[in-house]
């Protein structure tokens, strides 16, 4: 598969889960967070599907279109290992849908931060909340949902907090 079409199942796997875990906390009050800005297509996108959340938006450097960058009280710039704990206690149990695009590439990276997020959702999110992420998380407080259809496995994870 070239590049370019994985590039493209990646993006209708992205759209189809932010879809799902949209409905599925459809009139449940609560705010989203988006892990990893990068061009700020995704945050832009959560806007147009869910304009009644509020979404805080954590990136290391932001470096996203103009006009997808949150204001500074819906933003948290800096490495997820500082930003994520330090903004935890204000988030509480506030956050009925978490979203996580930040794979590196590197396996040691990526391991270190899917245990940063999994050790904070329990914090921030409401029970039954949607955790939707680009990488496995292994959580006591997560409960791995089947993927939406046309969604290929592990191509994404879909979770349900316990």
């Amino acid at each position: 598969m070239s590049r370019l079409d994985s590039f493209i199942r990646r993006m209708e796997a992205q759209r189809l889960c932010l879809a799902f875990a949209a409905e599925s906390t459809a009139g449940r009050t609560g705010s989203i967070v988006e892990l990893g800005l990068g061009n700020g297509r995704t945050y832009d996108h959560l806007r147009e599907i869910c304009p009644e959340r509020e979404i805080f938006v954590f990136e290391r450097k932001v470096a996203a279109h103009p006009d997808c960058i949150p204001d500074d009280d819906h933003l948290f710039e800096g490495l997820i290992e500082e930003s994520l704990p330090r903004a935890a206690p204000q988030l509480a149990g506030k956050v009925v849908m978490l979203h996580s695009d930040i794979s590196s590439g590197d396996p040691e990276v990526d391991a270190r931060n899917t245990q940063i997020i999994a050790a904070q959702v329990k914090v921030m999110m409401q029970p039954g909340g949607i955790v939707l992420s680009d990488q496995a998380l292994e959580s006591a407080d997560l409960k791995r949902l089947p993927l939406p259809e046309g969604v290929q496995g592990d191509r994404y994870f879909v979770y349900q907090v316990l």
